[in-house]
């Protein structure tokens, strides 16, 4: 599995929520949930005062973009730009260019540390995908991918490696 980065998409102003709703209906319709992470419309607190009133509002802090974390292939490409609303990714030409890690920290946008409790030889439950509810053995844990390798009997006594992220898999 590729690693997943954070893109920016362009959109028609005004329709970014749209586009996000879209989007996520897109990613549960098609089971794409390990591949396009999340959708974002980075939303900025401010104080507003009409009338003499102050009231707290929140304003979109990119008009017309919308931020996707998701790993680049050909579908998740497909997906998101023939999503209604959709202009194009931010990049030269038709290439995509992912957001760097200080570009997300200057907006406030934090790469979460995952932690997790499993340990080589812990017995796991799948809780997502097309190995939902299969119990396996990990084999290793690769921290940088956040993914673990486990071992699943496919046939009578037959071990298949597996390779899942972490969220697709619980302890038992």
């Amino acid at each position: 599995m590729a690693e997943a980065n954070w893109y920016v998409v362009h959109t028609y102003s005004g329709y970014e929520n749209k586009v996000k709703v879209d989007i996520e209906k897109t990613i549960e319709n098609r089971n794409l949930q390990d591949q396009i992470l999340e959708v974002a419309v980075p939303m900025q607190a401010v104080v507003e005062i009409k009338n003499g009133v102050e009231k707290a509002a929140d304003k979109k802090l990119f008009p017309g973009y919308v931020l996707i974390h998701m790993v680049m292939n050909d579908d998740t490409w497909y997906v998101v730009r023939n999503t209604r609303g959709v202009t194009g990714f931010v990049g030269p030409g038709s290439k995509p260019v992912p957001l760097s890690v200080e570009e997300m920290a200057s907006l406030n946008f934090k790469i979460p540390e995952v932690v997790v409790d499993f340990e080589v030889g812990d017995m796991v439950v799948v809780t997502a995908g097309a190995w939902k509810d299969t119990v396996g053995a990990i084999k290793s844990i690769n921290e940088t991918k956040k993914t673990v390798t486990i071992s699943v009997e496919m046939f009578v006594g037959r071990e298949t490696p597996v390779e899942l992220g972490f969220k697709e898999v619980k302890k038992m």
